[in-house]
């Protein structure tokens, strides 16, 4: 019987050991995949923790700060010494606000971004504690214009707050997370200054003679509808004829409201109405504040269910001020048909 050929020296051993090296390879690639993904994952959720968690309390506590001031500043018939002492409480929240952001630890590449976001925070603390401080002065000041001008030095800190947050905390911030290759970490907004109206002196000096001076007899006030334009398309309703007016899921109504008396004018509701059957559709918003001879535009989104093809009436109302004797522009009535596009 023939001999079978001896096998290469080694054949098999080293065949097995080709295995054990490939197989120890692959798991050296699977366990580096996993190790990576792990680096990655955590490296998400400390930025996640940081940038949603932490900053987005008191981004979002400091903001809602805002709204309050806003709120008080353009409350109707609020006293000067109990605005100056509402002032003073959201100054001390504030700077509760600080002191809890001071106290966070962002990742490393964030450390420059988390002193921006410190200063942001101390210049609302200032902006608020000198506004406490110069209405304690306005009664003392006979000047509107200077009273106007040192109110609007302060107010000026807080709308640097803004911008300071905007252009040296969040966009860094967002560059930042980029090249980190973090996603899905939205960072937080925080506008403290709701009205950039109270940016300027003029309109501080009108907050002044609203709060230092009781409404004199034969001074005008009021105010009236200027127009109604549907949007998309900038479509401005006719109250003679009828207004066929596409109902898409983008569909809002704006209505133009003029201050046409001569005393700033606050809280200024406006409503509109769908006069449909069997359920009419009403909205409410309000205007925070309004100056003489200023026009402010109130916008109506999502209108819920609307009726189609029916001719039926849209009606606009701006609510009387104190003290309004012409109320014959404060509503306006539009016949409308809506329809599908």
């Amino acid at each position: 019987m023939p001999r079978r050929p001896p096998a290469p020296p080694g054949g098999p051993r080293l065949y097995r050991l080709g295995l054990l090296i490939a197989g120890a390879i692959f798991l050296a690639v699977i366990l580096i995949i996993v190790v990576n993904s792990c680096r990655a994952n955590q490296k998400e959720a400390e930025y996640r923790s940081y940038v949603v968690e932490d900053v987005g309390e008191v981004a979002s506590q400091s903001q809602q700060l805002g709204r309050q001031l806003n709120n008080r500043l353009t409350t109707p018939g609020i006293s000067l010494e109990d605005l100056r002492s509402d002032v003073e409480g959201l100054s001390r929240q504030q700077e509760q606000i600080l002191s809890r952001t001071q106290e966070l630890s962002p990742p490393g590449p964030l450390v420059e971004q988390q002193e921006e976001l410190i200063q942001t925070m101390q210049l609302r603390v200032n902006g608020l504690d000198g506004l406490a401080r110069a209405f304690a002065q306005v009664a003392q000041i006979r000047n509107e214009q200077q009273a106007g001008r040192l109110l609007a030095q302060q107010a000026d800190r807080l709308v640097a707050s803004d911008v300071l947050y905007d252009d040296l905390f969040k966009e860094p911030t967002m560059s930042v997370l980029a090249e980190q290759e973090v996603g899905d970490v939205a960072v937080p907004d925080s506008n403290f200054v709701r009205n950039l109206e109270f940016a300027g002196p003029s309109a501080w000096e009108l907050v002044v003679q609203r709060l230092t001076q009781s409404p004199q007899a034969g001074v005008l006030r009021g105010n009236g509808i200027v127009s109604v334009m549907a949007q998309p398309g900038d479509q401005e309703l006719s109250q003679a004829e009828d207004n066929t007016v596409e109902a898409s899921t983008e569909l809002a109504i704006d209505v133009v409201v003029e201050n046409s008396g001569d005393s700033q004018e606050t809280q200024v509701p406006v409503t509109l109405t769908i006069q449909q059957s069997p359920q009419p559709i009403r909205r409410r918003e309000v205007i925070d504040l309004i100056d003489p001879d200023d026009q402010q535009t109130v916008t109506f989104r999502d209108l819920g269910d609307i009726s189609f093809s029916t001719r039926t009436t849209l009606q606009v109302n701006v609510e009387p001020v104190q003290g309004e004797e012409n109320t014959a522009n404060n509503t306006a009535e539009y016949p409308v048909i809506f329809t599908l596009g």
